[in-house]
């Protein structure tokens, strides 16, 4: 017999395994997604109030590249730490915290003001723990789900990324009707409202694994198939969230866009980003992660080498439209592949590889700001970036038939 929405338990019998909906607990779901989305709203809101903070406080693009990837460099450590923590007290109960300090953080940033190059590094790093959510909203919806679900189960989750669309579209509109600084306070009125929601709504799953050593969390590292996840993951959500952050201020600085027009384009690549994820995961589930990831990564190097010559704003923005498609369905592959391997790891290798994402992202903004400065071209960061999604390509191509061949799953008949 079929649950209700509110009554999911996660068993599901032979007869409806194939179905989705009926295989998980839905509530749980609806949580993760909205916690995961307010967080992500949060988590890049310095790149679309960066054109009007870095005018206010006179900064050079090397900072202004700076200063957008410092939240993507915290998020990326602290996920680490939520990852053991996911795995140590639970998800739910880890998401409550992480919210905590998140509006807490916001809220005196507000209060006190962002007045230097400084301060707003230091909002970066409390930035980072809404960044580092995505360790904790993906296994607290992923462990609903069966094997044969994880890739919707964790696109859905997953798809919170659209969270970066909400701050591309308000916060510019926001800033100039308000100011900056009051845009730090007023995104806490949404973050508490899902805060209380979320604490409503979600429920740990009963199949968490038992609490181990902190030692034994690092397990993981001493395979080889961890790493490959992680470099993956640094491609296609570093690409991702690394131009969430940064393509305000390129959409500023090279095509002389005002803000509230450089967030609705950033808005739109975001979008299409975001959009992707539960369909990367779910095409990823039907004809295997590898083969998804092969073909997107091809096709986000020739959008980005595209961008790094592209004459208009309109055709730059048409090649970073198909590059984020290609890297969100990308990041739903990459967590199709994820518990297909480390099912018993999940709450660690979701901090590890979501980590190396975060890195990805920190080298992306962080290099474009420097291209820029340097050699007055955002164009050697897009090339370079492009290069490393050929990289990773390779890499692919090399490892795919050990994988094959020796995981579990795949000869569990589940395509990888």
């Amino acid at each position: 017999m079929a649950t209700s929405f509110w009554e999911g338990d996660g068993v599901a019998d032979d007869t409806n395994k194939s179905a989705f909906w009926s295989a998980g607990h839905r509530p749980t779901l609806i949580a993760a997604f909205l916690y995961f989305d307010l967080a992500f709203m949060v988590w890049v809101l310095l790149g679309p109030l960066g054109p009007e903070i870095a005018k206010t406080l006179h900064l050079t693009p090397a900072q202004k590249g700076l200063m957008v990837a410092v939240p993507t460099l915290a998020g990326a450590m602290l996920r680490l730490v939520n990852g053991l923590l996911v795995d140590r007290i639970g998800p739910k109960r880890s998401g409550a915290i992480s919210q905590l300090i998140v509006i807490g953080g916001l809220l005196s940033a507000y209060l006190l003001g962002v007045n230097s190059f400084g301060a707003t590094l230091v909002l970066g790093v409390v930035l980072g723990f809404a960044g580092a959510s995505f360790a904790i909203a993906l296994p607290l919806a992923s462990r609903w789900y069966p094997a044969e679900h994880q890739g919707k189960a964790m696109g859905i989750a997953g798809m919170g990324n659209s969270g970066t669309v909400l701050a591309s579209l308000f916060a510019p509109t926001l800033a100039k009707l308000f100011g900056w600084n009051a845009v730090l306070g007023l995104a806490c009125i949404p973050l508490t409202i899902v805060f209380v929601t979320y604490l409503i709504m979600a429920r740990d799953a009963p199949n968490a694994p038992a609490p181990k050593r902190i030692t034994a969390y690092l397990e993981p590292l001493k395979q080889a198939d961890a790493w490959w996840m992680m470099l993956f993951y640094s491609v296609t959500f570093g690409g991702f969230v690394g131009l969430a952050a940064s393509l305000p201020i390129y959409f500023t600085d090279q095509f002389g866009l005002t803000t509230v027009m450089a967030g609705y384009a950033t808005a739109a690549c975001v979008f299409a980003g975001s959009l992707v994820r539960p369909i990367g995961g779910t095409v990823a589930d039907a004809i295997g992660g590898v083969k998804t990831l092969s073909v997107v990564y091809v096709i986000a190097a020739l959008a980005l080498a595209g961008v790094s010559v592209a004459p208009t704003v309109q055709s730059a923005l048409g090649l970073f439209v198909v590059a984020m498609l290609a890297l969100g369905a990308g990041n739903g592959a990459v967590f199709q592949l994820v518990p297909q391997r480390f099912a018993k790891e999940i709450g660690v290798m979701t901090g590890l590889v979501g980590m190396a994402g975060g890195i990805g992202g920190f080298y992306l903004a962080s290099s474009l700001g420097l291209a820029k400065q340097l050699t007055g071209s955002f164009a050697p960061g897009f090339l370079i970036f492009a290069g490393l999604a050929i990289v990773a390509v390779l890499c692919l191509t090399t490892i795919k038939g050990r994988w094959r061949q020796t995981w579990e799953a795949a000869r569990n008949g589940i395509r990888i």
